[in-house]
């Protein structure tokens, strides 16, 4: 799969979000988390990548079926619009 430029910087900023899970990503972009993974390797330092590894492993927030609230909800419902993100386009 060849992602634009635009794609592969909002599969990162997602990536970096706590409350975005990897299920979202996949639903917008169809990368797998071991994809998403490898994309953040290529793309990112070595010290980054390691740092947001740290961050994202094992985190519940991160993985649908670890996550309490209602399924299907990508943000908070207090959260704006964002920008260049498909499914807030709907």
């Amino acid at each position: 799969m060849t992602l634009t430029v635009e794609e592969t910087d909002r599969i990162i900023e997602m990536a970096w979000e706590d409350r975005t899970t990897f299920e979202a990503i996949e639903y917008q972009f169809g990368l797998k988390e071991q994809e998403v993974i490898n994309l953040m390797r290529r793309e990112m330092k070595p010290s980054s990548f390691k740092m947001w590894r740290k961050r994202v492993q094992g985190r519940q927030t991160k993985h649908e079926k670890l996550r309490s609230f209602e399924k299907g909800r990508f943000k908070c419902s207090r959260q704006k619009q964002i920008t260049h993100n498909r499914i807030s386009k709907r």
